[in-house]
This record gives structure tokens, sequence and C-alpha cells, in this order.
């Protein structure tokens, strides 16, 4: 690994071939750690006579079941081992990286695979989830169960947060919410997340004349005709 990271370049494709490839060796080695217990930066959504949602902000995210000594991202309770997938995601979309085979719409996957706009993922003894990214300008995406499992804590889906993540009643938003007249958006900006709708926004009991503020992985925000909390894990 060392000679490849220090080789010198030949052409520019080849370096940066050489780059992805050597990429893809170390995270799949780092992935393989036992020891290995990071967890990326979480927070619950829950949107009020809608549902609730895992949202992870890392570009990496572990799917397995629960294991406090392990770090998972997205812990499910369901018959998996305890770090079964790794979602990656860049610029150019989404890679499932497998510890334990899974199938990807029907087929059997053993190393790695990228994930469309649309898919299912079939992990362990039948835990079914539908991979989408709904809005054609977010590289944000959701994770839908299929099956009866859920996670822990229980959600109904779990949304990979990339720039922004979009609530509303049209089929491309993130979180569909049916009979809602506008669409919200919670959005990165910089190290921090904010919020931003039509109309006046409540954050935290402050009034945002302008639609718009920052929020915390605690905030209670609500507008004319929603409202929705973040919680913190």
């Amino acid at each position: 690994m060392e000679q490849s990271l220090n080789a010198p370049p030949a052409t520019t494709s080849q370096s940066a071939n050489l780059r992805r490839t050597t990429y893809l060796r170390k995270t799949m080695t780092l992935f393989g750690r036992e020891h290995e217990t990071h967890v990326g930066q979480r927070f619950l959504l829950w949107v009020d006579a809608v549902g609730g949602f895992l949202v992870c902000l890392a570009d990496e995210v572990t799917l397995g079941q629960p294991d406090p000594t392990r770090g998972v991202d997205v812990p499910i309770l369901g018959d998996l081992s305890a770090r079964h997938v790794r979602i990656r995601r860049d610029a150019e979309g989404y890679l499932a990286q497998v510890r334990r085979p899974i199938k990807l719409n029907g087929r059997p996957v053993e190393d790695a695979a990228p994930l469309s706009a649309d898919c299912e993922l079939e992990m362990g003894a039948g835990v079914r989830l539908r991979f989408r990214r709904p809005h054609p300008l977010s590289n944000t995406a959701r994770l839908q169960f299929l099956s009866r499992h859920r996670t822990q804590p229980s959600t109904d889906g779990v949304i990979l947060m990339a720039e922004s993540l979009v609530l509303g009643p049209g089929p491309a938003c993130h979180v569909h919410c049916p009979g809602w007249p506008r669409e919200v958006i919670l959005y990165r900006q910089g190290a921090e997340i904010w919020c931003r709708a039509t109309g006046v926004l409540e954050i935290d009991g402050q009034r945002h004349a302008d639609g718009c503020g920052r929020v915390s992985l605690d905030s209670h925000v609500s507008g004319d005709d929603f409202t929705l909390s973040l919680e913190s894990l």
C-alpha cells in the first residue's frame, strides 16, 4: 500500500486511476478493522403528522446490527453483521462497499457496487431497503424500509444528507409530506445547518420574518402549516 501511495505518477489518467484504486483499498481496509468505532454526526428528524427519520451527515455510513462497541451509523434491528455494508458518497454518486454479502436489485454483490438513483438492497435474512435519490439537483439520498425491519431508535426511514434536505408534497422531496402547500429545506452552510421556507418561520421560539434561520441539532421549527424538530444523537 505504501509503495502505491509513494510511486511517482506516469500520466494524468494513470495517476487518477491509481489514486481512486488506492483510496478504495484503503477504505476497505479501514472498514475491516474490528476495533473501528467512529460514528458520523447524526440526528433524528421528527415531522409532525409525517414521521421520524434518522439523518446522517457523513459522506460514509455503515449499516448493520446495533453494536455500541463497533460504531454503526445506521443500526438496524435484524439478522445482520454488526458492520454489514458501508455506503460512501462522493461527487459522482454512491457506492456500496460490502463486508457481508448483499443483493442489489436481486443480484448478489460480494465486493463493491455503485448505487443507481433508484434501487433495492437486501441484506442478511430479509432486510430490504429501497435506496433513492429523488431530487435531480441534490446528492441527498433516502433509505426506505421495504421489510418490517426498523432502525434503533425506531424511525420510518434514513436520510443520507449531502448539501440539502427537501421536505414537501412533491415526488422529488426527500421527505414526502402530503398536504403541505410548500417545501421546507434544511441545508448546509459551512459547518452549520439552516432552514428555509416561504413565509414566517419560528425557530426555538424566535420569529424569522424572512423565512430563513440557523438551526441546531436540537431545534424546534414551525411555520403556519408545519412543525418539525431535530434531536441530536
